[in-house]
């Protein structure tokens, strides 16, 4: 009897390693997926949804079109603003992410004129 139990006990044990080590397999995947990136320019357009900007990268004029998420954290002048507060002309950084053939902003941070990011004041 206590070699059934012995026996028994091995093989769920054992299924549950199998489990384990599949799901962090697959969880190391989709860290890949989300390494995030940073660019800097000129809002071209805005809306609640999107926000196009345009820029230099690798030395060359780039247009960038970026999803908005009601989760995406904006910020000028140390506070936070909606997508629609983005005016053509502003100048942003936007950290973002791929998901699905999209770039998704997870950040814009409205900088002031001289290319630094405004700090509010004390």
């Amino acid at each position: 009897m206590r070699e059934l139990v012995a026996l028994v006990l091995a093989l769920v044990l054992g299924t549950a390693g199998v489990a384990v080590a599949q799901t962090s397999t697959s969880g190391s995947t989709s860290a890949k997926k989300t390494t995030s990136r940073n660019v800097s320019g000129t809002v071209k357009s805005s809306s609640m949804e999107a926000l196009v900007v345009a820029g230099r990268d690798k030395g060359r004029d780039a247009e960038w079109t970026f999803a908005v998420e009601p989760t995406t954290n904006i910020r000028k002048g140390g506070k936070s603003i909606i997508a629609g507060d983005l005016k053509p002309g502003d100048s942003v950084q936007v950290r973002f992410t791929e998901q699905g053939g999209k770039a998704m902003a997870r950040s814009i941070t409205v900088k002031g004129k001289d290319g630094a990011t405004k700090k509010p004041k004390p």
